[in-house]
């Protein structure tokens, strides 16, 4: 099973994103989403599991929640937008992942057994970094992300 990372598209998804998005099984939004159509776009893919961003104000965003959890190929994931926001200890409440934006950098690091991953930012290009998002492959381990950049058209 391949699950999808996708975060911070603030209103735009590229078609690269939906490219390298095209095989998998789920995806996760990780927040500030931008605008519903990003949501609708990402559904005609896979089924899509979002969280509600600290830009992610306007009313369509309110039916978004704070966090979700997400169960998938056997494995737990725990999705809020920024890390920092983060009010329980995912290892003893047993999640194998925590999905986090925010940051627009791309992170992979395990803790206590558990994986923590932010796939960067898929929307539109900001500072110097680069434009990415990931993919988690479930029938392999140990598990890991794959982060792909997005090269920038746009």
């Amino acid at each position: 099973m391949l699950i999808g990372i996708i975060s911070d598209t603030h209103g735009l998804l590229r078609p690269e994103a939906e490219n390298a998005l095209h095989a998998v099984d789920l995806i996760i939004h990780a927040g500030d989403v931008g605008h519903p159509d990003v949501l609708a776009k990402l559904k005609r893919i896979a089924p899509v599991f979002a969280v509600r961003g600290n830009v992610d104000t306007a009313p369509w965003a309110q039916e978004l929640p704070l966090t979700t959890i997400v169960e998938a190929g056997g494995a737990s994931f725990y999705v809020l937008h920024n890390l920092r926001d983060l009010d329980l200890l995912p290892h003893t409440s047993q999640f194998d992942f925590v999905i986090s934006g925010h940051t627009h950098q791309s992170e992979q690091l395990e803790k206590n057994g558990v994986l923590y991953i932010n796939p960067g930012s898929a929307g539109p290009k900001r500072f110097h970094l680069p434009v990415t998002l990931a993919v988690v492959d479930l029938s392999k381990r140990p598990w890991k992300s794959e982060f792909i950049e997005i090269i920038a058209c746009v």
